[in-house]
């Protein structure tokens, strides 16, 4: 029997109906926030994800699926978005004015990495990116989206652990002092750490090793190696997401490793699980729009795992909310026929209506409505067509009425 590809999924029924869910609540609250969606390929060019997330990242080295195509390009099947919307604006030129651009993306993502519980190699993400604008208000009204997307899903434990990383030119004081700490107990790191101390050593502070992470206690904290104007950001930032009642903690392990991040880096956690865990992360990118040949625009933005969403959303609140179609039974050959007349007319005025068309026993129709859930059952037969009128039975209650058959669409709409 054919299978799914390992970490490769179908999605159908609640799962799906979550999906479909969220996707609608971003649409509408990013909309409102004055974001428009963007669409990109799924199928990059490896170069693209090389410069924006780095030759030595696990993504690069160990995880997205690259190949050769007969073309002989080198592609990519994208590991993250924002590499691919940055490239996108670049390409056709939306960055040459002014004036801030904003997007959102909704998409498929591929990386081969260990399969883990809400984790798969083709997974979605949906994100919003920031391009124009280095204030710390256009990053508080970001936030603030973000926290009205996920407070309309229904998830109200939040936490936005937040951080700010500085600027390159104010990195290296921090750096001396955190390699001359790590120097004063380097045998309780890991190799990987030991690694990143000479490349990047604000990853050492990402590392996930419990020994690393216990052996960082009392480490240097890089909002204390700030220069002027980052500080002032990053105060400026707190005061906002004070006013705005957005609880945040402050969280100095917090990092982005990548040269190109700028200030603010943040993370949102939640503890609607029982354990705080994090649910998505992001942060500024001031250079990454000319590191990958753009002109020199500030950037901001975020993503989120569309599959552990969904995931967390059903285990919190169970079913997504969804309308449930009525159904039409139709008892005999005569019925069939108007019954086909009455759905085509519900269906163009708008009404969610599933018709029964295998025919036979009114018993076997009424147990695949219970099966499938629905909650109103309408019944034509010829005493019906007689009298003009449908039967309907209210499953919830058993209840049985009569409708007029010219009543029956706004009937249906009004419920």
């Amino acid at each position: 029997m054919a299978q799914s590809v390992k970490g490769m999924r179908d999605l159908f029924g609640t799962e799906l109906r979550w999906f479909q869910h969220i996707e609608e609540t971003a649409r509408r609250v990013f909309g409102r926030h004055g974001y428009g969606e963007i669409r990109t390929p799924i199928l990059e060019e490896l170069d693209v994800f090389k410069r924006s997330v780095g030759e030595s990242s696990d993504i690069v080295n160990k995880e997205m699926y690259e190949f050769t195509d007969k073309g002989g390009r080198q592609v990519v099947m994208r590991p993250e978005n924002t590499a691919g919307v940055v490239r996108a604006a670049i390409q056709h030129k939306l960055l040459n004015s002014s004036d801030p651009v904003l997007f959102y993306y909704i998409g498929q993502q591929f990386r081969y990495e260990r399969m883990q519980t809400g984790r798969y190699r083709q997974f979605w993400q949906i994100g919003a990116e920031s391009f124009g604008v280095a204030t710390p208000e256009s990053e508080a009204e970001s936030l603030l989206m973000l926290h009205s997307f996920l407070t309309e899903l229904g998830l109200k434990n939040l936490t936005f652990s937040i951080n700010s990383v500085g600027t390159p030119e104010s990195r290296p004081a921090f750096h001396a002092a955190f390699r001359a700490f790590f120097a004063a107990r380097e045998a309780q790191f890991c190799e990987d750490c030991h690694r990143r101390i000479e490349t990047n050593p604000l990853r050492v502070l990402d590392c996930k090793n419990e020994k690393c992470q216990a052996a960082l206690e009392g480490h240097p904290v890089i909002t204390d190696h700030l220069d002027e104007a980052s500080a002032k950001h990053h105060a400026r930032l707190k005061v906002l997401l004070t006013e705005l009642g957005i609880p945040f903690e402050e969280n100095p392990r917090l990092v982005r490793g990548l040269d190109y991040y700028t200030r603010t880096a943040f993370e949102v956690l939640s503890s609607d699980l029982g354990a705080q865990s994090a649910l998505l992360g992001g942060g500024r990118y001031d250079l990454l729009v000319k590191h990958l040949g753009g002109p020199d625009v500030p950037a901001f933005g975020w993503a989120i795992g569309l599959d552990r969403l969904a995931m967390v959303l059903q285990q919190v609140r169970g079913e997504a909310p969804h309308s449930t179609p009525a159904l039409l039974i139709p008892l005999g050959d005569r019925a069939t026929l108007e019954a086909l007349k009455l759905a085509r007319n519900l269906w163009d005025a708008g009404v969610a209506l599933q018709l029964e068309t295998r025919g036979g026993a009114l018993k076997k129709a009424m147990a695949s409505a219970n099966r499938l859930g629905i909650r109103t059952v309408l019944i034509l037969g010829d005493g019906e067509l007689e009298g003009g009128t449908v039967t309907v039975k209210h499953m919830a209650t058993g209840e049985q009425e009569s409708w007029p058959l010219g009543e029956v669409a706004s009937r249906l709409a009004s419920r």
